[in-house]
């Protein structure tokens, strides 16, 4: 919740290239668990599906305007697959992973996927340069 600023500012520079899509997985720090106390919501862990749902609308409420969030499900095959432990970012592409950023909180760099996103911008704008030269 905390990296979600950031991540909001990023949403909303790159709209015109990219959509956002929040997933919320099992709580990294549930309040009958291994909880943090700088944490802003105390949010015990998930026994069932609506527990989880719940968690995820406090999420929604500080998600970036036109950015959904979801909820993984009780399995969490999500996080299994794509290794989030608890949280990462990904860029998607016609179904395929084309940026994977590192395991957070550590990895969790914003930084390299605003870096990533600049890049594909400024292909874009090339191909669009060649396309209006011809």
């Amino acid at each position: 919740m905390t990296r979600l600023r950031a991540f909001g500012r990023l949403v909303r520079r790159y709209a015109d290239v990219a959509d956002a899509l929040l997933v919320y997985i099992e709580e990294a720090h549930p309040s009958d668990g291994w909880a943090s106390s700088d944490a802003p919501y105390q949010i015990p862990r998930h026994r069932c599906l609506e527990e989880r749902l719940r968690a995820a609308r406090l999420m929604e409420r500080e998600a970036p305007p036109g950015c959904p969030v979801v909820a993984d499900g009780m399995e969490n095959a999500a996080n299994a697959a794509y290794g989030a432990y608890f949280d990462r970012l990904y860029i998607v592409q016609d179904g395929k992973v084309v940026y994977q950023g590192g395991r957070g909180p550590e990895g969790y760099r914003i930084s390299e996927l605003r870096d990533w996103l600049d890049e594909y911008r400024r292909r874009l704008r090339e191909k669009t340069d060649a396309v209006v030269h011809m």
